[in-house]
């Protein structure tokens, strides 16, 4: 939960630890209030394809996997299959970017209306482990590729999954968009990009 001791275990982590901190201690002096909004991994685009994800070099496991189902790497790898999962691989919580959208609108309204400083996670509330996102983009796209498996990354917890009941009880936010959602917009915005 929000309540829970912050113990950052990486640069990024530890980046916006500090940040939070830092409002935290501004809003204390009351010169104005604020809303951190703790994101999981954000991952999709938009259903329009008008915007998603272009990192170069990438980074993220979703848009590194669709990469792999296009043909734009030989393969994808795997850090690790000996954490404390089911399948031994990490396990994260992915959240839709129009859930995100929809939760900065309602936290906006909710500091208009509430004036009150507030942290909420964002997430879904359910964790997929590396190999079920691999087998979810290969369903999605109906691609086969490599997969190989690699040592495990320095830094990198076992599971992060968000809990977001603070958010659904105060702002009545639900994430609407599971997995495969995801996967799909993702890959139409790929398409999008490197087939057209």
């Amino acid at each position: 939960t929000e309540d829970q001791e912050l113990k950052p275990i990486n640069p990024y982590g530890h980046s916006k630890f500090i940040t939070e901190k830092a409002l935290e201690r501004e809003a204390a002096k009351g010169d104005f209030n604020y809303v951190a909004l703790r994101y999981f991994n954000a991952a999709g685009c938009d259903f329009d394809c008008e915007i998603g994800e272009l990192h170069e070099p990438e980074t993220h496991l979703i848009p590194l996997v669709l990469d792999a189902a296009i043909g734009r790497r030989d393969s994808i790898s795997i850090f690790g299959t000996d954490y404390n999962t089911p399948d031994g691989t990490c396990v994260r919580d992915y959240i839709h970017v129009n859930d995100l959208a929809k939760a900065h609108i309602d936290a906006y309204e909710y500091l208009c209306n509430e004036n009150e400083s507030n942290v909420f996670n964002l997430g879904n509330g359910k964790g997929f482990s590396v190999k079920e996102v691999i087998d979810m983009v290969k369903k999605v796209t109906g691609k086969e590729f490599a997969v190989k498996l690699d040592e495990r990354r320095e830094g990198d917890p076992d599971i992060l999954i968000a809990d977001a009941t603070k958010i659904k009880d105060k702002l009545g936010w639900t994430p609407q968009y599971d997995l495969e959602t995801i996967v799909e917009s993702a890959w139409n915005w790929h398409k999008k990009i490197y087939q057209d």
